[in-house]
């Protein structure tokens, strides 16, 4: 992989991570037309990862500093209830990446990836449409909101389902505030891209893990960095404002050229 590749790759994973359009289906395509064999190598996908995380931190900071301070209070209080919830709803990510994590990489390594990636685009696009017409009741996220968001986001480990699509359409299906399910759909993902990641490291033999220039992966960072944060910031003006009909569409096209092409 030259700096060029990683450059768009980079774009693509910071863009793809927060927009409802699926980071893993869109790097499946780049891979295919890039020809790039290496888009999975170990240090990369954990270098842009963590750049996705950075930015995620970047843009939410003050509630993350907010969360902790009234963590830290050791009392029952609406910070401790929020990151209670975020625990809750990781518990079905949890279960797949821990005793599901192989079967899941298998569905990356079939010849008729393309085809599975258009399939599930097409999920996307429907769940993301149902969104324009539900009713929006502007409750907050209960326990049991959080629980379902959590199986949604599991969904998301197939090539193609948005993590971020299916969590927020999920939230805002419920009947939740538009605002919030934005904000919780981003924290939510920080601790399972984290132990993707850990568990990544300690299940790969570092000399199986790829070798790739310091600059490729700086590169690649920065383009994730830069692009997530601009879009997690973009995201959240669009699910406050109801427009993700239009990632309905754009998913649906990119789907039916994904079958077609594969």
């Amino acid at each position: 992989m030259d700096w060029i590749e990683a450059l768009i790759l980079g774009l693509v994973q910071g863009l793809t991570e927060f927009l409802p359009v699926s980071s893993s289906g869109h790097l499946e395509i780049g891979k295919a037309l890039l020809g790039v064999n290496t888009v999975d190598n170990l240090r990369f996908t954990v270098v842009v990862h963590g750049a996705t995380v950075l930015s995620t931190i970047v843009v939410f900071r003050k509630d993350i500093l907010s969360l902790l301070q009234g963590l830290f209070e050791f009392k029952w209080n609406e910070s401790t209830q929020y990151v209670a919830k975020i625990a809750f709803s990781m518990i079905p990510i949890a279960i797949v990446g821990l005793f599901f994590k192989d079967q899941v990489e298998d569905l990356f390594n079939t010849d008729k990836i393309l085809f599975l990636v258009g399939l599930m685009l097409l999920i996307t696009a429907a769940l993301l449409a149902f969104t324009f017409y539900a009713k929006q009741k502007e409750k907050e996220i209960s326990f049991r909101d959080a629980l379902i968001i959590g199986i949604a986001q599991t969904c998301a480990v197939l090539p193609g389902i948005s993590r971020s699509g299916s969590t927020i359409a999920t939230g805002l299906l419920l009947g939740n505030k538009k605002a919030e399910v934005a904000k919780f759909s981003f924290l939510m993902v920080l601790v399972p891209i984290i132990g993707e990641n850990i568990l990544d490291i300690f299940k790969t033999d570092v000399s199986q893990a790829g070798s790739m220039d310091t600059s490729v992966l700086i590169v690649g960072f920065i383009a994730a960095f830069v692009s997530g944060l601009l879009a997690c910031s973009w995201m959240i003006k669009i699910v406050k404002k109801g427009k993700l009909i239009y990632f309905a569409i754009y998913c649906f096209i990119v789907g039916l050229i994904a079958i077609f092409a594969s």
